[in-house]
């Protein structure tokens, strides 16, 4: 499996999703209000990375199946 590079994909996709929810709860527990904007900012591109890694995760099921 890690020879696949659909599944290193998946894989890089689904650390990406990490990385940017713990930088987002991190910016979240800061006080102000350029905090709270960049800590919305950082969710919302955590959404957009989970709809990405969850496209790769059932197109990798679908063709390993």
């Amino acid at each position: 499996m890690l020879s696949d590079p659909l599944f290193l994909l998946v894989a890089v996709a689904c650390l990406t999703v990490a990385v940017i929810l713990i930088r987002g709860i991190a910016t979240f527990g800061r006080e102000g209000v350029e905090n709270a904007k960049r800590s919305n900012k950082f969710m919302q591109w955590r959404l957009i990375a989970q709809f990405v890694a969850i496209l790769l995760i059932l197109t990798f099921v679908y063709f390993r199946r």
